[in-house]
């Protein structure tokens, strides 16, 4: 299956701190590919500057173009092709704009015809009109998710990454959104990247898994085989931490041992050895790189895990 998004070596760079360290990633046309984490581990940046929005090093490719290569034209069309639902719905909506306003903004933007699609758009999206004239603070947070993923949509993305869609939400809305998101990709045949520190949701959703671990890639592969066959103890660890949600209430479970080592200043060798319960001599030296463990994953550690 050819890529319609292709990362290769990918940095990014924020003052004394490297927040992305070399990351290598692709997602297929169709496909929903999750990037989890805990707070802090690059996820969100990651996410930014694969669909250009944050300066980076290294390659980017959507539907085999070059993001640094892009003329004015080529940017806008990017802009149109690919989409962000940010973690925040409300503030990333304009206080001074109706709900209509802010669905239409975008084709006003593009120069684009349609203006009437706003209603059809929420219904779509499981809205009523009467929405239409409220303007945000007056919105629920599922309901404010909801629009700004009407107002990514208004535009027939090819992408759409999302960032933590279900965070802060009840456990019923929750399972709205996740069930939206599932409809309209395989309605429209949408490529997903879905942000989360939720793996819960991540497991839900997503075809493939991407862990990062203080900017670094540590395992991918189909979710299914990570969840059931972890091969890097971090891994192991986050699915271990996994809420526990049932129709009524999530219920929490502990977080890997130990805390997330500084962005700043972040181990030597592998990134993950003050926390792991199987770090040897040599993981405190070398830093693994991403190799094949079978079943179309990879992992980056000296000594992976069955």
């Amino acid at each position: 299956m050819s890529a319609l998004l292709e990362a290769r070596d990918v940095i990014v760079r924020f003052a004394r701190m490297v927040a992305v360290d070399r990351v290598s990633i692709a997602l297929a046309a169709g496909e929903t590919l999750g990037l989890a984490g805990e707070s802090g581990s690059g996820k969100t940046t990651l996410a930014k500057a694969l669909i250009g929005l944050l300066p980076y090093q290294g390659q980017v490719e959507i539907e085999g173009m070059s993001l640094d290569r892009l003329d004015r034209a080529g940017q806008l069309r990017l802009r149109r092709r690919v989409q962000l639902v940010a973690q925040d719905a409300v503030s990333s909506l304009s206080p001074r704009f109706t709900v209509r306003r802010l669905i239409e903004e975008p084709l006003r933007i593009h120069g684009l015809g349609g203006l009437e699609r706003a209603a059809a758009q929420l219904d779509a999206l499981g809205l009523g009109p009467a929405l239409l004239d409220r303007y945000p603070h007056e919105l629920s947070g599922g309901q404010a998710k909801r629009v700004a993923l009407a107002r990514a949509l208004i535009l027939d993305p090819i992408l759409i990454v999302a960032d933590e869609p279900t965070a802060g939400l009840d456990v019923s809305v929750q399972g709205e959104i996740l069930n939206i998101l599932s409809a309209l990709q395989a309605e429209r045949g949408l490529a997903l990247l879905l942000v989360s520190h939720n793996l819960t949701v991540i497991r839900r959703v997503t075809d493939r898994l991407a862990i990062l671990y203080l900017g670094r890639l540590v395992e991918t592969g189909p979710t299914r085989f990570l969840f059931e066959r972890p091969a890097h103890p971090y891994t192991a660890a986050l699915i271990a931490a996994a809420p526990v949600i049932d129709a009524e209430r999530v219920h929490p479970r502990s977080a890997p041992a130990g805390d997330l080592p500084s962005p700043f200043h972040p181990p030597e060798g592998c990134r993950f050895h003050p926390r792991c319960p199987y770090a040897q001599a040599r993981c405190r030296m070398e830093s693994p790189e991403l190799v094949p463990a079978g079943e179309g994953r990879m992992v980056a550690c000296h000594f992976p895990l069955g």
